[in-house]
């Protein structure tokens, strides 16, 4: 079947602006709905409705998808319509100080519950100041202090009469209480009681024994009696404190009464503040428990200047606010550390030590999700040491622990907290490239078992009528977001054609918004620097050129090197053996076409192909592949009945880094059939093309800068009109090629011919009929095939009869 050139429009999918009923995009209604990625939406909305562990979600596709922009709109309008969660707060444990409580407040009590506790203090502090200055308190204390008093003198008063009975009077002393003689009123002197007769200095120093012994004990019931003064003051100080706490601590039970866990945070404060009242007359320093007000202390109460630590305990730390939240939370992350995701105690450093206390608790991320959704970057998070292996544990045990790295590994030791784990209640959505979590679900056996959801999005959409119409209201949603100039219709179209040439299908829409996003910008930059009151597809036209003019420096360097002859690519007359190979350049977003020169040498040997990129190791498994696969067609093809007695060799010359593919398969395999025929083919023509065993050419990728790298090398020498790219059938409906490439196949200056074949590209190469077999699978002789089938017999024979010579030539050296 003859091939003939692409016809015009066959080499570009245009889109018609006649087909749009508007003049400029300020006409079009915003599109609300999403587009072009149904199956992840689906895999989203499935994963927030059902409601059991492990449906996380990983959202798997290329940057610039617009994964995160729809996975923010879905959750946001998911959580719109859901109760906003409870405040968590941290509050002291009066147990045990290094373990702070968290409380579950309903969404805006956490607030509340903060100022009605910084009101207690002060009011609790005024009162009790009041009630420890009051004359009923004075009186009763001073009561308890003259029992005491009255206790002792009474225990001393009985001493001294026993004393009086038998004439002795106690006497104090450096060496303690004593009891001396007395003698009409007086102490006896020394001298005169040693005058006494033995047996009255007996008993009475028998007697002031007896009274120095019961005085010794009077001595030693005094601390008893003490400790009981002060315990009476205690109670007395309770008893006040509990009358002064206790209806305000009451007043709290009734407004939180619908709260259990802090009906109990209540009734603890309540009991440690009657337990610890001298805490309230202190203005700094440390807490003393079981302490007693004094009268004294009361009066010179705190003024409330600075800051009374010991009060702190009884402050609220409200680690997430939900007062002003309209619904479930929806966070994004974009710093997923391990202390970002799940909080953190922090520390001050105070005389060369780090202190803490329960206000210095602070969330991560994982709080403030709480009850909603939680969005990370995969890529971040895994960079972040421990940050991965923290989320997990989390997800597996639905708690939130704070816990400290340098404590957890033994880095540091100083005086931290061990606050109480927060119930997790939540959805986390993952964003990241298909290739990590491909690799994450091989290699890590809970990654399943916690993201159970996949949503996948694609980069393209199918181009329908209807999607052009959505593409349309898209465009211009964006263009009023970002406050750009309206859009004509031709703008629009032009929009709409670069579309489809970035996923380089006809048939298709690029859903890479953040490209098209970009174009939109340009495009009204340079609307503005002509000062048009619109964008049509001149400025949008503009746009693209200017990108690419900034960013193909390299790839006039290499057609430069071209036109020099630096580079050897011919594209005028015929050579045997040799054929113009195409290849693309991939240099971050910019991709170019080049040509390059293929050769292929053939002699007599073992039927081997031997790739020389592959012997250098410059050639990649796919490139091996494509040259292995040629010899498999020359085998099925010419040596079904006889071996393939020729090796032969091929390369890319000129090539100094490393080729990969098996889009250059095709032209190999031209190049060498040409050898082996020894018919030239024509080097006004590039090809490409992968090829399979049974010689069928297979669509490849990069088909419109393939064609334009020739295009624009033939055309710094001169079209001809006799110049043109060979390619695969199947690539015809990616065909988005640049205007001045149409126009001038439209000319008939330049050819693109679509091949199914191998025998269709050779006869457009050689001119030369390909040729098919026989019944008995010979070839036309004068075809292509037949030269080659020929060419193989003669050196079939050949190898034969030299290996015949050389078994001659053995025997008679043998003999």
């Amino acid at each position: 079947m003859t091939v003939t050139p692409l016809a015009p429009e066959k080499l570009y999918h245009r889109c018609d602006p006649d087909q749009f009923a508007f003049e400029t995009t300020d006409e079009m209604e915003n599109l609300t709905a999403f587009i072009g990625q149904p199956r992840a939406v689906d895999a989203i909305q499935f994963a927030v409705d059902i409601r059991h562990d492990g449906y996380n979600v990983f959202a798997l596709g290329e940057p610039g998808t617009g994964k995160f922009a729809l996975i923010r709109e879905l959750l946001r309008r998911r959580a719109s319509g859901e109760a906003a969660p409870p405040d968590t707060c941290y509050v002291y444990n009066f147990e045990e100080a290094h373990k702070p409580r968290h409380l579950i407040v309903p969404p805006g009590k956490g607030k509340e519950l903060s100022r009605d506790m910084e009101q207690v203090v002060e009011e609790v502090r005024n009162a009790l100041r009041a009630a420890f200055e009051s004359e009923e308190y004075q009186n009763r204390h001073q009561s308890i202090h003259q029992e005491f008093q009255e206790q002792q003198e009474k225990a001393f008063e009985e001493l001294q009469k026993k004393g009086h009975k038998y004439n002795l009077s106690p006497l104090r002393t450096p060496a303690g209480l004593v009891f001396a003689p007395v003698r009409d009123g007086e102490v006896m002197p020394p001298d005169e009681f040693k005058k006494l007769p033995d047996e009255e200095r007996n008993r009475i120093e028998a007697t002031a024994g007896e009274l120095q012994q019961e005085a010794m004990k009077i001595f030693q019931k005094i601390p008893q009696w003490e400790r009981k003064m002060r315990e009476k003051k205690r109670r007395l100080n309770r008893e006040i404190t509990g009358f002064t706490v206790g209806p305000v601590i009451s007043e709290l039970r009734r407004k939180y009464g619908d709260v259990p866990d802090l009906l109990a945070y209540l009734d603890a404060v309540e009991k440690d503040i009657i337990k610890n009242v001298r805490n309230f007359f202190q203005t700094e320093g440390p807490q003393k428990e079981e302490g007693a007000a004094q009268p004294s202390s009361a009066a010179a109460g705190p003024d409330g200047q600075g800051e009374n630590h010991a009060l702190r305990r009884y402050k609220v730390n409200i680690v997430v606010d939900h007062s002003g939240s309209e619904g479930a939370p929806v966070v994004h992350e974009q710093n997923p550390s391990y202390q970002n995701l799940v909080g953190r105690v922090e520390h001050l450093a105070h005389m060369g030590a780090l202190l803490t206390d329960f206000t210095m608790i602070r969330p991560g991320a994982l709080h403030r999700a709480n009850g909603g959704y939680l969005i990370l970057d995969v890529l971040k998070l895994l960079q972040q040491p421990f940050a991965w292996e923290g989320l997990k544990q989390a997800l597996k045990t639905r708690k939130i622990r704070i816990e400290s790295l340098g404590e957890m590994y033994g880095f540091i030791s100083t005086v931290s907290l061990d606050p109480q784990a927060v119930p997790l209640n939540l959805k986390v959505i993952l964003l990241g490239s298909p290739m990590i979590y491909y690799l994450m679900r091989h290699h890590d056996p809970e990654f399943g078992e916690l993201f159970k959801v996949a949503a996948d999005f694609d980069y393209r959409m199918d181009r329908t009528p209807e999607n052009e119409e959505a593409y349309t209201r898209l465009i211009a949603t964006m263009i009023r977001k970002e406050k750009l100039r309206p859009f004509d219709r031709t703008g629009v179209a032009r929009i709409i054609e670069q579309g489809s040439r970035m996923v380089e299908d006809g048939r298709k829409l690029s859903v890479l918004m953040q490209e098209i996003d970009d174009l939109l910008k340009e495009a009204d930059y340079w609307a503005g620097k002509i000062g048009s009151p619109t964008v049509g597809a001149a400025e949008v036209q503009t746009a693209i050129d200017k990108g690419l003019h900034r960013s193909d420096r390299i790839r006039e360097a290499v057609h430069e090197r071209i036109q020099r002859n630096i580079v050897l690519i011919d594209s005028a007359g015929a050579k045997v053996g040799q054929i113009n190979g195409l290849a693309v350049i991939q240099l971050g977003d910019f991709a170019f076409g080049q040509p390059s020169r293929i050769t292929a040498r053939i002699h007599l040997g073992k039927g081997d192909v031997v790739d020389i990129e592959r012997e250098v190791a410059m050639g990649g498994p796919i490139h091996s592949k494509g040259v292995l696969i040629l010899a498999g067609f020359l085998n099925g093809r010419f040596a079904a009945d006889h071996p393939l007695s020729l090796s032969a060799s091929l390369v890319f010359e000129q090539s100094y880094s490393g080729v990969e593919g098996d889009s250059a398969s095709s032209a190999e395999l031209y190049a060498l059939l040409s050898a082996i025929a020894d018919v030239p083919l024509k080097q006004t023509l590039a090809v490409t093309g992968s090829v399979n065993q049974h010689g069928v050419v297979q669509p490849i990728g990069g088909v419109n800068e393939k064609i334009e790298g020739f295009f624009d090398v033939c055309r710094a020498r001169g079209l001809t009109g006799e110049q043109g790219v060979v390619i695969p059938a199947a690539n015809v409906p990616h065909l988005m090629l640049r205007r001045d490439v149409i126009d001038a196949a439209g000319a008939g200056r330049f050819h693109i011919y679509p091949v199914e074949t191998i025998d269709q590209g050779i006869e457009i190469l050689t001119g030369l009929p390909a040729g098919a077999p026989d019944g008995a699978g010979k070839y036309p002789p004068e075809s292509f095939n037949g030269r080659v089938f020929a060419r193989l017999m003669d050196m079939a024979e050949k190898r034969i009869a030299f290996g015949r010579k050389m078994q001659g030539e053995k025997k008679e050296d043998a003999s």
